[in-house]
C-alpha cells in the first residue's frame, strides 16, 4: 500500500522537523513547504493526502493559500495558528480549513487528528444511498444537495455535517457526537467547529423546508 504524503507548511523549521518525526513513525510520507507560494505549488505537482498549514507565512499567507486551494481542490487542511483567539480560527474555518491546532501542539494530537481527518475523508468520497427530505434531496455518490430543485454549494464538511444530520434526522446530536461522526475524533470540549459550520448550513438551508434546530443545552437536529 502506498504511503500518504502530508504537505507541512510553515516557515520555522523545528515545527517542521517535530511533525516529520512523529508523522513519519506513523508510515506517513512528508514534503515540506517553507511559504505560500511554495506550498500553492506543491499542492499542486505533489496533490498531498492532506496539507498541514501554518497562518502566518511569508509570501503569501495561510489564509490566502487556503482560499486559492479551496477554489479547485477538496484536500483536507488542517490550520497551524499561533494564537488562540477565535477569530484566526473562525475566519480559517470559513475559507474552507478542515481543523485547526494552536502552537504549540502536541505532535501525538496532530497524528491522531491528521488519521482521522484521512478516515472521514477516504469514507466520505465512497457512494451511499440518496437522501430525500421534504424539498432536501443529499445524493453522496456526487456528493450533491439540492433544495427545491436548485443546486446547493456545500464545502466538503458542511457537506458531510448536512449528510449526518440528515441520516439521523430528527435526532438530537450533540456538538461532541458531530464532531466525532464528522471530523472522527472527540474535540474535548473545543466545539467552535461545529457550530461555524452549522452557521454556513442555515444560511445555505434558507428558503427550504429544511431546517437545523438548536436544542439548548444539548445540540442540532435536522428538521423538515
Amino acid at each position: 500500500m502506498a504511503k500518504q504524503t502530508v504537505l507541512v507548511v510553515d516557515d520555522e523549521r523545528n515545527i517542521i522537523e517535530l511533525a516529520r518525526l512523529y508523522l513519519e513513525q506513523e508510515g506517513f510520507m512528508v514534503e515540506e513547504a517553507r511559504d505560500g507560494a511554495e506550498a500553492l505549488e506543491k499542492i499542486r505537482t505533489l496533490k498531498p493526502a492532506i496539507v498541514v498549514l501554518d497562518l502566518m507565512l511569508p509570501e503569501v499567507d495561510g489564509w490566502e493559500v487556503c482560499r486559492r486551494t479551496r477554489a479547485k481542490s477538496e484536500v483536507p487542511i488542517i490550520m497551524l495558528t499561533a494564537r488562540s483567539d477565535d477569530v484566526d480560527k473562525i475566519v480559517g474555518l470559513e475559507l474552507g480549513a478542515d481543523d485547526y491546532l494552536t502552537k504549540p501542539f502536541n505532535p501525538r494530537e496532530l497524528v491522531a487528528r491528521v488519521k482521522a481527518i484521512l478516515r472521514r475523508y477516504e469514507k466520505s468520497i465512497q457512494p451511499g444511498r440518496v437522501i430525500h427530505l421534504g424539498q432536501l434531496t443529499i445524493d453522496p455518490a456526487s456528493r450533491e444537495v439540492t433544495l427545491a430543485g436548485q443546486v446547493a454549494k456545500l464545502r466538503t464538511k458542511e457537506f458531510d455535517l448536512l449528510h449526518t444530520l440528515a441520516q439521523h434526522r430528527g435526532q438530537v446530536l450533540s456538538r461532541e457526537q458531530l464532531l466525532n461522526l464528522v471530523w472522527g475524533y472527540d474535540f474535548y470540549g473545543e466545539t467552535r467547529t461545529v457550530d461555524v459550520h452549522i452557521a454556513h448550513l442555515r444560511g445555505k438551508l434558507k428558503g427550504s423546508d429544511a431546517e437545523i434546530e438548536t436544542v439548548r443545552g444539548v445540540g442540532y437536529k435536522l428538521v423538515v
